[in-house]
Order: structure tokens, then sequence, then C-alpha cells
């Protein structure tokens, strides 16, 4: 298997970090930007900035989507949902049907 060659790149900060992947993201920034509390918090990075990317950031956003609309945001896989789901039920919520 053929090592993967890591290019060092710049992100709009300034920071410089070594990526394989044509993925952008900086993982300094995403450090800085990481959820301490809240529902968001419970998901993995990839998971957490689908929802941001598509402008949900609380629960009652949340609420709005379907499951199945919610697992087409692209990083956002189906080992979330039990912690989404929990999360609304919490607060007496629930998805979209």
């Amino acid at each position: 298997m053929a090592a993967s060659k890591k290019q060092l790149k710049t992100c709009s900060n300034g920071h410089h970090f070594y990526k394989s992947s044509d993925c952008p993201t900086c993982p300094v920034c995403e450090r800085e930007n990481k959820t301490e509390s809240g529902f968001l918090s419970l998901l993995s990075a990839p998971a957490r900035r689908a929802l941001e990317h598509n402008g949900i950031t609380s629960l009652d956003q949340l609420s709005a989507y379907s499951e199945k609309e919610i697992l087409q945001f692209h990083g956002m896989g189906p080992a979330s949902l039990p912690k989404l789901r929990t999360a609304l039920s919490e607060i007496g919520l629930a998805f979209k049907n």
C-alpha cells in the first residue's frame, strides 16, 4: 500500500497544517471552534459541521427536519441519530415525521 503524501496547507486564519486529502478543514480552527456544551458537543466534528453548515444550531431548528433529511447532510451518519433523538426528547421535541 502506498503511503499518502501530506501537503502543507494554510487556512484563512494563517494556521499551517498538513493534510493528505482535499479536505480544507483546519485542525487548529476546529479545536478552537469546538462546542463545549449543548447538543452539538455530543457529536463528532463532521456531524457537527454538517448541522452547522445547514444552519442548524438549536434543537428547535433540528426538530423541523426528519431523520431521513438529516442523514442526507454530508458528514452526518447513523451513529449520530440516537444522540440527537435523546437530546430532542429531553426537551419534549422529536424529529419531523
